[in-house]
């Protein structure tokens, strides 16, 4: 049976890339389970003729990705300043207060409402991982347990009153079923109250070769053309847009019920004006994507193999998941990268899924002193870059794979 859009059901009949199979990007793996059978998935993706919404199919259910969660969003010092900065903003131009309610879903360990609580303003979060919600109670940040959708904003909105700010970063692209999240965006938000959605951008995905930040997390991929659509089917008008550097390039939309207090601002029609003049409504742009990639692959295997027969040695910073789409798709194991490292102590000691090449503390690169650091977050890279600049009191120096590979000096 051929799949269908999640937005309108129109049947996806358009490639946009196809990355081949590959395993969830955060099932990490513990040393007994080396030798064990993985789970691979087609890690395909299409875009809709109707919508132009790019998405993946889903194989596996939110509940078996997103239950025991590896990713800790406090780990990240630029991320907790980008938090603190929109807590900051949201509170001055939404007159937010002590009788204010700030809702937050796919909260992860508080790293956004503790800077709304530290204000006096009260605040939710919803974060379905029991692991990482766990991290946010005990920081004091009321948290519910639960996937979002209809049936929870209901129930919340029966409970408690509708929410002056809704936010949500980085959680729309995880949502299978769009539909049902969205109308549940409508029914628990105030009356005159504000949802903010971030998600990176589909024109920087295709304008700049992120075709790593494709994983099976990710069910969609989005452009404004594509989010308005979405949201006015579902009652709510988006009134203003910005354009962030976040990985790699995203979107931060506000909207409200249709007749909210906040006037629009030209600054969304601009932007779809400028998706318009790149092609993001027509098939043509979509149809180009997938040889770009495949060289991005060739660059980086070319490096590598070069680097390797030189005798030099290679390791990575970073665990994330678009780092694991990037090394499954380019074939990368641990013949060509030693190992890798993350500042999170949930991801030490553990082995990246597909290629299990093991993850260490940052403190073994000094120890090891490698040729070369493999950037796999490379949204970060200014963050690390200046975090790892010992590296080059040694010669070391540090490789980023996307857009194209680019030897830092």
């Amino acid at each position: 049976m051929a799949a269908v859009c999640r937005f309108c059901a129109t049947p996806l009949e358009h490639d946009f890339v196809d990355l081949g199979m590959s395993p969830l990007s955060n099932a990490f793996l513990e040393t007994g389970d080396l030798n064990r059978m993985e789970r691979f998935f087609p890690l395909h993706a299409y875009v809709c003729g109707e919508c132009f919404l790019v998405q993946i199919e889903e194989f596996e259910s939110p509940d078996a990705i997103f239950r025991d969660y590896v990713y800790f969003s406090s780990y990240s010092d630029s991320w907790l300043a980008h938090a603190r900065e929109f807590a900051a903003r949201a509170t001055d131009r939404f007159g937010l207060g002590t009788a204010s309610l700030v809702v937050e879903i796919a909260s992860n360990d508080g790293y956004l409402l503790q800077y709304f609580k530290e204000r006096g303003i009260p605040a939710l979060g919803i974060e379905p991982a029991g692991n990482v919600a766990r991290v946010a109670m005990d920081a004091g940040i009321d948290t519910v347990m639960e996937f979002f959708g209809v049936a929870l904003a209901r129930r919340l909105r029966a409970e408690r009153q509708g929410c002056d700010l809704l936010v949500g970063i980085n959680v729309l692209a995880h949502v299978p079923d769009l539909n049902d999240f969205v109308a549940g965006l409508k029914i628990l938000l105030a009356d005159g109250g504000v949802l903010s959605m971030e998600f990176p951008h589909l024109l920087q995905l295709v304008a700049h070769t992120q075709f790593d930040t494709i994983y099976h997390e990710h069910f969609s991929y989005f452009s404004l053309l594509a989010v308005r659509r979405i949201f006015r089917h579902h009652g709510l008008e988006i009134f203003d847009v910005e354009e962030l550097p976040s990985h790699g390039g995203s979107l931060r939309i506000y909207a409200q019920h249709p007749d909210g207090n906040y006037p629009h601002r030209d600054s969304v029609e601009r932007l779809l004006a400028k998706e318009r003049e790149a092609g993001l409504d027509r098939l043509a742009i979509y149809r180009h994507f997938a040889e770009r990639v495949h060289e991005v692959k060739r660059d980086l295997l070319e490096f590598l193999i070069e680097t390797r027969r030189a005798g030099h040695r290679v390791v990575g910073y970073g665990a994330p998941a678009k780092g694991n789409t990037l090394l499954n798709f380019c074939g990368v194991g641990t013949d060509f990268i030693d190992y890798t490292v993350d500042r999170s102590p949930h991801k030490q000691g553990r082995f990246l899924p597909g290629t299990h090449i093991p993850v260490h503390p940052p403190e073994r690169i000094a120890q090891t002193k490698p040729d070369y650091v493999l950037i796999l977050p490379w949204n970060l890279q200014d963050e690390i870059v200046e975090q790892m600049t010992h590296i080059r009191s040694w010669g070391g120096r540090f490789v980023v794979p996307i857009p194209r590979l680019a030897v830092l000096p």
